[in-house]
């Protein structure tokens, strides 16, 4: 009980052996230069090395923006097939509540900062009421059409804007409630026996698809590398190809509006507690199948890895070519209701929505997706006093290198 008040020396304790750090956490003695760089295939979910992006997230990203693509490409061709409706079923039950749960995951970091409060402006809102007026306006030019400009209506692919614009703002309130998931999960399911809610800003979306993005708040970089441990990808090939026959047995028995989440049991002719259980039962199997997904998304980076940060561009840019054919009436040709033909447009939506997210057509369309507007916000005191703290590492070296 004297030893603190023992001299420098005397009677020391030997001091416990070194715990290794966490992982990705640098120990608090240990330089930048010594320490020993993580293997790339343990770094797929955690946490990248400084100024770099997680190749396994972009990796993710992009891959469920080909099934997207996908699944759009297949909605005018799956009612001549039962395959092909089970194919698009499965993909429907899993690939936006991925790229919702992976956008959860990125917002986690999100408060009303004003830095990241511009960043929301520009990054969606400012997408939205671009693409929500163009949509129409190129439905107009190509069909003839004089189809309103609502933007309180979302047009085929903007709600998801408005839903990511709605989740992030309140991202806020969800990392200070109790129990975030269980409160999220019981407003979808109010939700879906609510068919007064109506289809402005389609909420019904917003609200059924909010446990996702919930979830992925929740989730720690820790969670992704387990569901891509060995077992768990051996597990899903038998997972998903009982999900296909499953599919395939439910495609003339089942209504496919219950994957897009945007209607109320009611309107969709099923009794008010069909609503609740479907979002329950939906909400298990998009989970299961998307931990499946995750677990053959590969960690290490890819000739594709590099187009997961323009996964929105593809996302709102295939829009106009999947709408441009159907408006065409390309669909019809009886030659593309045949398997071949199926084969080959499913390879022609994968290769479009590849190139809409390469950097040339990203320089192209930044204006509309990632404008700058710096004249239309306020400089923030603190904003600019952060970046002057950050600058000055910079000229001391400067300095450093001319005093040399």
């Amino acid at each position: 009980m004297f030893d603190a008040a023992s001299s420098p020396g005397q009677n020391r304790r030997p001091l416990p052996p070194a715990q290794p750090p966490a992982d990705g956490v640098p120990g608090p003695r240990t330089p930048m230069s010594a320490q020993e760089p993580r293997p790339k295939a343990d770094r797929p979910g955690g946490q990248p090395q400084s100024g770099q992006r997680d190749a396994f997230f972009d990796n993710a990203k992009y891959l469920a923006i080909v099934l997207v693509a996908m699944g759009h490409s297949w909605e005018p061709l799956k009612g001549d097939s039962q395959i092909l409706k089970a194919f698009y079923d499965v993909v429907y039950a899993f690939h936006m509540p991925a790229f919702i749960i992976i956008s959860g995951f990125f917002s986690r970091s999100f408060d009303m900062r004003p830095s990241r409060v511009k960043r929301l402006i520009t990054g969606v809102v400012v997408p939205y009421l671009v693409f929500e007026t163009a949509y129409p306006l190129f439905k107009n030019a190509v069909v003839g059409s004089h189809e309103e400009i609502s933007l309180l209506d979302p047009w085929y692919l903007t709600w998801f804007l408005v839903a990511l614009f709605v989740w992030r703002i309140t991202t806020p309130v969800w990392k200070v409630v109790r129990w975030p998931l269980p409160l999220a999960i019981a407003i979808a399911m109010l939700a879906s026996v609510s068919p007064s809610i109506g289809n402005d800003l389609d909420l019904q979306r917003v609200l059924q698809f909010l446990p996702y993005f919930v979830l992925g708040l929740t989730l720690r970089p820790e969670h992704f590398r387990l569901v891509r441990r060995r077992w768990v990808r051996v597990a899903s090939v038998p997972v998903f190809a009982a999900a296909l026959v499953v599919g395939w047995w439910a495609a003339p028995r089942m209504n496919t509006s219950w994957f897009y989440h945007r209607d109320a049991a009611q309107e969709l002719g099923a009794p008010w507690w069909c609503g609740p259980v479907m979002v329950l039962a939906l909400l298990g199997c998009s989970l299961v199948l998307t931990a499946c997904f995750f677990a053959w998304v590969p960690g290490q980076r890819m000739w594709f890895t590099t187009l997961g940060a323009g996964t929105l561009y593809g996302y709102l840019l295939h829009g106009f070519l999947t709408k441009f054919a159907d408006f065409q009436g390309w669909y019809d040709h009886p030659w593309l209701h045949h398997p071949l033909g199926e084969i080959m447009v499913t390879a022609l939506a994968a290769t479009a929505v590849t190139l809409l997210c390469t950097r040339p057509v990203r320089r192209v369309f930044r204006f509309a997706m990632e404008p700058r507007m710096e004249w239309a916000f306020r400089q923030d005191a603190a904003e600019l006093a952060r970046g002057r703290q950050m600058k000055e590492p910079e000229r001391e070296r400067e300095r450093e290198k001319v005093s040399a």
